[in-house]
């Protein structure tokens, strides 16, 4: 047993801390102590409170967790005395005992933590066998096949779990399954239910031999041993490897710590009337209102989620089992009336009796999340902004992602099906181990992670992969339910398809393919292609572009829908970053209500521009530069008409040219042998001057307004293509109108903005006299150094709005290149030093603070200061949140997150009004 500590703080019995609470005919607990109890401890309790058949047990609060990590991994004093009181609750009410040799109570030791983690963290069944109350089992169930089945099972997780007999490495085999291959192999028999009462005895004598040669000691037989060692994993398991990772991705904060459940066993491997599954209210990979699962008879839980047996889909139930599939589908309606939402439950039947383990608000796809939220409001269960809430932001991208093109599908040679379990297209190289997709994806190339089946183990692998398919395992198993998680593609049970991990090598019907090969997986379908298949656009984005009518897609009607109802609720208007008409027309068929950045460095790039760019660049002065910055005059002003036309009179923010000169000039010889020969310069002259303007730490160097400083010219030709292009449009035959708003970069001091500043009035008054015409614009900066945060009030002397440029704001608050993190931000993710990459969600302890101090006193400056956010974190849902708290008034990100910052502003909204 785990050490008490008995360095609590005493406190009276009326202030005694409460660490156990029970569920079953006394119930402590409800569906609102998720906090406290767990999601999984808080559902058992409301469902047990409601009549669900709910085995009796109890929940170990999430304090004890924390608890156990603030003291050494030790445990309250009073701990051990209410566990072993709960458990005397749980044997009145099963009328067994637990460690009792004639009926012994057998329990499950679950986690639990606040949100679903599956399978990131460790689960226990058949905890209190031992050599003596398998005998109880086998005597009172009249099986002994069933109780030594039970035996070897337990054995194998708690060696697993607890006493760290595990495989080496992924590509291994664990050590208890290769026993039981081989027993099998020997006896030649395929599955496990055709071993025999004193075959799975003798396994048992060979598990306990492994647990002594690999860790020394003997498989505890005190039951309550088991039960600490079990608690013990339990918690431990809330800090191993692939928890941390689960929790960096999905935001979880290690401080909320997991809850363990311990529960009655009820035993679906009691016989062919017997039998254990997973049930979800709705399809969760379509969201379609079916009944969706599976089931397998004769076996416990594990066997379904693990993968080790193909189950049967539900619907089979309703033949081999009535009575049970009856029962399920009332408990079916029951949990989602209830619950008002999509439930995943797990059940199993114990010689025709149902009894319901656990339910909690299924995983489901990104489209699933859409078409459930919509259809449970249509269905009047829950209201317009219930729905809204209910669904992730990011999923919305899963709607806009590209499919199989149909004609290169047909094309494509089929190997073979699976079951389908996250739908979407795929096509990627073989990896057959975790390590090897992330090895190939760090590499920029595409991968599809095969497996027999996967664990949390291959969590990482399945991170970086587009894909996931494996041989074994069904809808519900490990791999579907993290794969529609993380939005991946996945087909499950492809049974068809051998997997020889020694060899490398994946073959089905004849056909082999090699580690590194390309293969494409449909995971609508469940089929699986030879080869690269070309992608199409998806329904939503061909809708948009105009070449699918909105009454033939069923998708694009539930976007359409989720998108009105974000534009309803929203405050925060949505802008997009956009450098060209085509990115701009894109960004507006999505939603975007202006352009928040567009970077005009990126135009200096197309075609033979460039070589005019590094002409001017390369002049030893003024006039040679001005030269040169004609010839660019009215190349920006084109861009720009095609910028104003695209968005049509909605705001356009332009920032100055920002980036380094070196960087537009060549550091190849033979390419700066072709530029001195086209520009009529020595190579020397060419070579020297790339050396002059070579810079130690150029993005901390004579870049962004420093270089409108340096060179005017540059701002001036700048500011003139943007006002000429204005001109233009505004006095075209049919007038377009314009609203264009420059930004200054990298400003930290007011004098640095009030020398550009008079360059833009000076050019915007040139132009409108020489013109003949008025129009409104006005001047900025970016705010992405600490320095014009800490003086915002000052800036705000000359400045209209504020642009909050993230990425370089985070790099200079952290001291972080965004480049080079990846040295070590492994580590400090391991070590939950940063809880997620800032530079992918804002640091609001730390970038969030500098952009609160100044937003205040910006607006003390000036009350009219136009606020916004144009950063990658202005797609990112998490720091959209945090911007409308701050009280910006826009977010500007890429075109194919505008949809989702759409919703994730309007939940922003709708959760501040709570």
């Amino acid at each position: 047993m785990k050490k008490i500590s008995d360095t609590s703080t005493k406190k009276s019995s009326s202030q005694k801390t409460r660490y156990v609470y029970n569920f079953g005919q006394q119930t402590d607990g409800n569906a609102s102590m998720r906090e406290l109890l767990g999601g999984k401890g808080a559902n058992l309790a409301e469902m047990a409170a409601i009549g669900l058949p709910v085995p009796p047990g109890f929940t170990i609060s999430t304090d004890v967790c924390t608890y156990f990590y603030a003291h050494g991994r030790s445990y309250p004093k009073t701990l051990a005395k209410d566990v072993e009181a709960a458990i005397k609750a749980v044997e009145s009410q099963m009328q067994r005992e637990f460690g009792g040799r004639d009926n012994p109570l057998l329990v499950s030791v679950r986690s639990g933590a606040r949100d679903s983690m599956p399978g990131m963290m460790d689960t226990i069944l058949n905890l209190g066998l031992n050599d003596k109350t398998v005998e109880g089992l086998a005597s009172i169930s009249g099986n002994p096949r069933f109780a030594w089945d039970c035996y070897r099972r337990f054995i194998q997780m708690y060696g697993d779990v607890v006493m760290g007999v595990q495989a080496l490495n992924d590509e291994s085999e664990c050590p208890f399954h290769a026993l039981l291959d081989d027993m099998k192999k020997s006896l030649g028999k395929e599955q496990d239910n055709e071993l025999t009462a004193e075959e799975l005895q003798e396994l048992v004598n060979r598990y306990k031999l492994l647990i002594a040669d690999k860790t020394g000691n003997s498989f505890p037989q005190d039951v309550y041993e088991q039960l600490w060692g079990a608690v013990g994993a339990v918690f431990g398991s809330w800090k191993n490897d692939r928890a941390i990772l689960y929790r960096s991705q999905y935001g979880i904060p290690a401080e909320w710590g997991t809850a363990v459940n311990i529960q009655a066993m009820v035993f679906g491997n009691a016989g062919d009337d017997s039998g254990t599954g997973v049930a979800f209210t709705r399809d969760p990979a379509t969201g379609e209102k079916v009944f969706y699962g599976e089931y397998l008879t004769n076996a416990q839980g594990e066997d379904v989620v693990a993968g080790v047996r193909t189950p049967k889909p539900i619907a089979a139930m309703a033949k081999e089992l009535p009575g049970n599939f009856t029962d399920l589908e009332k408990v079916r309606t029951r949990l989602e009336k209830h619950f008002k939402d999509m439930q995943d439950f797990e059940f199993t039947i114990e010689n025709g009796r149902l009894f319901i383990l656990q339910t909690r608000n299924g995983k489901r796809t990104g489209l699933a999340a859409i078409r459930i939220a919509v259809e449970l409001n249509k269905e009047k269960l829950i209201d317009q902004k219930t729905a809204l809430l209910k669904i992730p932001a990011e999923s919305v991208d899963t709607l806009l992602v590209p499919v199989f093109d149909a004609k290169a599908q047909k094309d494509a040679k089929l190997i073979c099906k699976g079951l389908p379990a996250g739908p979407g297209a795929a096509t990627g190289r073989i990896a057959f181990t975790a390590a090897q997709a992330e090895i190939e994806a760090r590499k920029g190339n595409k991968v599809i992670l095969c497996r027999s089946e996967t664990s949390p183990d291959d969590l990482k692998g399945m991170l970086h992969s587009q894909g996931i398919l494996t041989t074994r395992g069904g809808v519900s198993s490990h791999a579907a339910l993290v794969a529609r998680q993380l939005g991946k593609v996945c087909i499950c049970g492809a049974g068809d398809i051998t997997i020889n991990y020694e060899r490398k090598t994946l073959t089905a019907n004849g056909i082999t393919l090699k580690e590194g090969d390309y293969i494409s997986i449909n995971g609508t379908t469940g089929s699986v292609y030879q080869g690269l298949i070309e992608s199409a656009d998806s329904e939503v984005k061909r809708v948009l572009e105009g070449s699918m009518k909105a009454s033939e897609s069923y998708t694009y009607e539930l976007f359409n829908t989720v998108m009105e109802w974000s534009d309803k609720h929203r405050k925060l208007r949505i802008r997009t970053n956009a450098d060209t008409p085509a990115m701009a027309q894109t960004a507006v068929a999505y939603g975007a209500e202006g352009i928040g950045l567009c970077r005009t460095e990126h135009m200096f790039f197309e075609g033979s521009r460039i070589d005019d760019m590094r002409q001017m660049i390369l002049a030893v002065d003024g006039v040679q530069r001005r030269e040169a910055l004609k010839k660019l005059l009215p190349m920006q002003r084109k861009d720009f008409v095609g910028l104003f036309k695209a968005m049509a009179g909605r705001p356009v923010t332009i920032r100055l040219l920002d980036p380094p000169l070196h960087e537009f000039l060549p550091q190849d010889d033979a390419v700066r042998r072709q530029l001195a020969d086209k520009l009529g310069l020595p190579l020397e002259f060419v070579i020297d001057r790339i050396k002059a303007l070579h810079e130690e730490n150029p993005m901390l160097g004579c870049r962004g307004c420093r270089l409108g400083i340096l060179y005017p010219e540059i701002t001036e030709m700048q500011v003139q293509a943007i006002f000429e292009a204005a001109a233009e449009l505004l006095t075209a035959k049919n007038p377009v109108d314009v609203q264009p708003e420059i930004m200054i970069p990298l400003v930290g001091f007011k004098a640095e903005l009030a020398d550009q500043l008079a360059i833009v009035h000076r050019i915007a008054d040139d132009v409108m006299t020489k013109k003949k015409i008025k129009f409104k614009y006005m001047v900025g900066t970016m705010v992405e150094v600490p320095r014009a945060a800490i003086t915002a009030d000052e800036i705000a002397e000359h400045a209209e709005f504020f642009s909050f440029g993230t990425n370089d704001l985070t790099q200079t608050t952290l001291g972080l290149s965004r480049d080079d993190m990846g040295l070590f931000y492994d580590e400090y993710q391991q070590k939950e030093i940063y809880s997620k990459n800032p530079f992918a969600s804002l640091d609001k302890t730390g970038v969030g603070k500098l952009m609160q101090f100044a937003v205040t006193n910006g607006q003390k400056t000036r009350k009219d200061l136009k606020l916004g956010i144009c950063g990658e974190h202005a797609g990112d849902p998490d720091s959209i949140d945090f911007c409308h708290n701050l009280g910006l008034h826009y977010v500007s990100c890429s075109p194919p997150r505008v949809p989702i910052a759409r919703l994730a502003a309007a939940q922003a909204a709708l959760r501040a009004a709570k």
